[in-house]
């Protein structure tokens, strides 16, 4: 599976009784696909996943699908407890997704051998390929990985831990078993900050939570980062990236909050969060407003700069 371009993580809009709003998704999607994602992965971790019955799983996924529309690859959320797991899976299938991203399971930790059982019985759910998402309760050991890879139908291994030393052990594990076809994502929260040392393990491939909300800025910097262009990938990275990292780690969950406030605040009413998830204060939002200014000023500064794109 190709992608080419950052990976979107949309948010789940919600209407005023907290119900999934189809609609307001509908325009989220088709506004942020007109910036040329790579792919889009509805009903993840952006998408609070954690929060969604298996029904409303696949209303979102089904919306995304519709809208997308074949343009680029749809990898739909399928993790927490396992029944709950399969039963998204079979319905990505039937909506049409491409694949699926494995989430951790439900609170409890398994030993390695239980949590490959765990993807092969995802995998095994739906004729979809599997990405798997190595994070929180599914953290997956060089040997456990290298087993997985020998299963065909599993495609990806996307990185939430940030161990650089063990991804890299996991990077080269694959390509000893021959596969050259499996994609490596960097997923730690506002992927951005760490890009640049994920590159250089042979991870070339990363989630943008900044995408959903600011996919100007968010493409800004990917084209400074597959350009090479360091002068430009620095500016935005202190100007905009760092100040956004250090708001979002004033609270626990501020990676999704903050991105439902920044499209609020850019006029999409997605709603709120759903707990155990908090929205930002009016002074955390009135921070975010300034960040996203000034994110979007070195972008008009850079656009003035430089010839448009073809």
């Amino acid at each position: 599976m190709d992608f080419d371009g950052i990976l979107f993580f949309p948010v789940t809009p919600f209407d005023a009784q907290v119900r999934v709003d189809t609609d307001v998704l509908e325009q989220h999607l088709s506004g942020s696909l007109a910036h040329a994602p790579g792919g889009v992965f509805p009903a993840c971790g952006t998408g609070e996943f954690h929060a969604l019955s298996a029904t409303e799983v696949a209303t979102v996924v089904r919306t995304a699908i519709a809208a997308v529309g074949g343009r680029v690859p749809v990898v739909a959320g399928a993790g927490g407890p396992l029944g709950h797991a399969l039963e998204v899976a079979r319905s990505a299938a039937d909506a049409g997704a491409d694949a699926l991203l494995v989430l951790p399971p439900y609170l409890v930790s398994g030993p390695q051998p239980g949590l490959v059982a765990y993807v092969e019985a995802i995998a095994e759910a739906s004729p979809l390929p599997v990405v798997v998402y190595h994070r929180g309760t599914a953290q997956y050991s060089v040997d456990a990985v290298r087993r997985l890879a020998a299963n065909p139908k599993v495609v990806g291994f996307k990185d939430g831990v940030g161990d650089i030393g063990t991804a890299q052990l996991i990077v080269r594990a694959v390509a000893e078993t021959g596969r050259h076809d499996l994609a490596f994502f960097n997923g730690l929260l506002t992927a951005e900050l760490t890009q640049a040392a994920y590159r250089g393990i042979g991870i070339p491939l990363y989630s943008s939570a900044a995408f959903a909300m600011a996919p100007e800025i968010a493409n800004a910097y990917y084209r400074a980062y597959v350009d090479g262009d360091e002068d430009r990938r620095l500016e935005l990275l202190d100007g905009f990236y760092t100040p956004l990292v250090r708001l979002r780690d004033e609270t626990p969950g501020f990676g999704v909050s903050l991105v439902k406030a920044g499209l609020r605040l850019g006029g999409l009413p997605v709603g709120g969060v759903r707990p155990p998830l908090v929205d930002p204060t009016p002074a955390q939002e009135e921070q975010l407003a300034a960040i996203l200014e000034a994110g979007r000023a070195l972008v008009s500064t850079i656009a003035v700069a430089e010839p448009a794109l073809p």
